[in-house]
């Protein structure tokens, strides 16, 4: 049995991840609306420190709050019992104004190959081994890939990337530590180009010691890339970490100012309680969330579904 474009599997490893985040999101609204019969001021005024509270974020709360304000006041009769369904609607019709159209695969734009990923994220967030799962499933659909370390800062990120080489049959072009990234990433597309791959993903360094630093490391990246494939990078992905809450958006918000962010991936859904933060980012940055993290292998890498995703936040409510 298949839901919408997500196998059973998908579907039971998103409903997993998201576990944490549903039990404390309903607890806390159960509490709000304890005794409440109708969706009075009261309610909404609980139910926005709930939202808050999980890490939906206070622009995004008091946008969903509007939103079902509007909805009580076209219909007078609204009760408690029915304001999990009003929530779930508007934040599955939020999401769906943020997000483009989602595939149910790991699929590429057509392009002149290879397509270029540049991954950027500060260090901790899960991005190289984003960049390991994401490489990993690309090979499942039969993709050639090749991966590049130009995070030459840290040998820890350099390693962790040729063991995910390794592990996939992925080549890793790597020139080791306090190399120049963009000459690596330079090297990595030529080779891409040179061998026909379908898709190159490029590292790049967590954390340089100022903004300026890290704004002119990765305009040089971006600039030498353009180099080999004037269009290059197709895509710029974000990696940020969920169990952070809103620290992920304070992420966000610096790296955005830095480069041209046109994708996110965010990571570690699975051990936190913080899922509303998806909600809360992808409305503040209007940059769709391309890929969730909700476990620890490959697989639990999945491609963001909006429906689905607003599904299992409120599974079995």
């Amino acid at each position: 049995m298949a839901f919408g474009i997500f196998t059973r599997e998908k579907k039971e490893s998103l409903n997993k991840g998201l576990q944490k985040t549903n039990e404390s999101f309903f607890t806390r609204l159960g509490k709000a609306v304890a005794g409440k019969s109708t969706v009075d001021d009261d309610v909404l005024d609980k139910l926005e420190e709930v939202l808050i509270a999980s890490d939906v974020g206070v622009t995004t709360t008091l946008k969903i709050i509007e939103r079902i304000q509007q909805r009580v006041a076209r219909d007078k009769y609204l009760g408690t019992t029915e304001l999990n369904r009003i929530l779930k609607d508007e934040i599955t019709s939020l999401l769906a104004e943020n997000q483009s159209h989602v595939t149910g695969d790991f699929e590429i734009p057509a392009c002149n190959k290879p397509y270029v990923i540049m991954v950027v994220g500060v260090n901790g967030v899960g991005k190289t081994t984003t960049i390991g799962k994401l490489s990993a499933q690309y090979k499942k659909t039969g993709k050639s890939v090749l991966l590049g370390a130009a995070d030459t800062f840290r040998a820890a990120a350099v390693d962790q990337l040729k063991q995910w080489g390794e592990r996939n049959g992925i080549p890793v072009v790597s020139r080791g530590m306090n190399t120049d990234p963009s000459s690596v990433a330079y090297d990595a597309v030529k080779e891409g180009l040179d061998k026909n791959a379908d898709v190159v993903i490029i590292d790049t360094a967590g954390r340089l010691h100022t903004k300026t630093n890290l704004m002119n490391e990765l305009s040089k990246i971006r600039r030498v890339i353009q180099k080999v494939i004037p269009e290059a990078p197709h895509e710029v992905l974000l990696v940020l970490d969920g169990s952070t809450g809103q620290n992920a958006a304070i992420q966000a918000r610096e790296f955005t100012k830095a480069t041209d962010v046109t994708a996110l991936a965010i990571t570690k859904l699975d051990g936190t309680a913080k899922g509303g933060v998806v909600i809360g980012i992808s409305d503040e940055f209007k940059i769709p969330v391309k890929y969730i993290g909700v476990g620890e292998k490959v697989d639990d890498l999945q491609v963001f579904n909006n429906a689905e995703f607003v599904d299992s936040l409120f599974t079995g409510r």
